[in-house]
């Protein structure tokens, strides 16, 4: 009796208590979408970005098949974009991509995507896949949507991460030359001559090529790099400073100066480097 009687009482509760949780739960409400989309906008305004997001992602749960939930889809992003989730508004962007490749707003997609990764690019001195990133999406833009107006801002974002790609590879390379590694530090300095030849780390990088050079006692190897310095660079700081890491490392006095060696004609009194005139091939040729 007494069982039956306990087993009665805690299935009474149990209803109780379901009963309870269910009059917390919202009833859901399937409401016109201007009006979704309007309070999603206002949450916006309002710098309320993930509820922005959540009201976004309602216009397009109830109504599917509206023009509205095409819109919805990139404000969700943009709204994550803002509320600093990046990787909920890639996860957006790329779905959005996917389902509307040739959408009037795909190439701010494709941009906004890209300024997902740029927002994240870190210190030289980090990891860059970043940066990596960001090169990738304002490419894919570039080359997808080239008259389009953000791909214009693209190309001055894409001329940034082509300088911090190379700020990180001459920081390595900086590091191998303290090291004595000079051969390791020679392929990374080459590597910004080559690969990033029109950001501001060339004329360093052809610098410490020189450098490094003197340190391994190829002296030809350093009179050429430093040639080519004063070519591209001339009246540089790393001009300079290279020309005379060459002229202390003259041993013998009957030894012509390093700007001699060309052509063995006499020297004019001071080395006056000239920029190349042709512009049809990359500076680094003169390798």
């Amino acid at each position: 009796m007494n069982r039956l009687l306990l087993r009665s009482v805690i299935l009474a509760l149990c209803t109780v208590l379901v009963a309870c949780a269910g009059d917390d739960d919202p009833e859901y409400v399937e409401r016109p979408v201007e009006e979704l989309y309007n309070e999603a906008m206002d949450s916006m305004q309002a710098g309320k970005f993930f509820s922005a997001a959540q009201l976004f992602d309602e216009v397009e749960r109830q109504h599917p098949y509206s023009s509205w939930a095409t819109k919805a889809q990139l404000m969700a992003a943009f709204a994550h974009y803002q509320n600093g989730k990046y990787d909920e508004a890639i996860v957006a962007l790329d779905r959005f991509i996917q389902l509307h490749p040739s959408n009037r707003d795909a190439p701010y997609a494709h941009y906004l995507k890209g300024l997902c990764y740029y927002e994240q690019i870190s210190d030289v001195k980090r990891d860059q896949k970043m940066t990596e990133l960001a090169l990738k999406s304002f490419e894919t833009l570039i080359a997808r949507f080239p008259e389009s107006k953000f791909s214009k801002d693209a190309r001055v974002k894409l001329d940034l991460t082509y300088d911090h790609l190379a700020g990180k590879t001459m920081e390595i390379g900086r590091y191998y030359l303290r090291q004595g590694h000079y051969l390791a530090a020679i392929n990374r300095f080459r590597a910004v001559v080559e690969q990033y030849e029109k950001t501001t780390h060339s004329p360093e990088a052809l610098h410490r090529m020189t450098e490094a050079y003197l340190a391994l006692g190829l002296k030809q190897e350093a009179q050429r790099t430093a040639a080519v310095l004063g070519h591209n660079f001339p009246g540089s700081e790393w001009y300079i400073d290279a020309y005379e890491l060459v002229e202390q490392k003259r041993i013998r006095p009957e030894e012509k100066p390093w700007y001699q060696v060309w052509d063995g004609n006499d020297a004019p009194e001071a080395p006056k480097a000239q920029k190349i005139e042709t512009k049809e091939e990359p500076w680094y040729i003169f390798w």
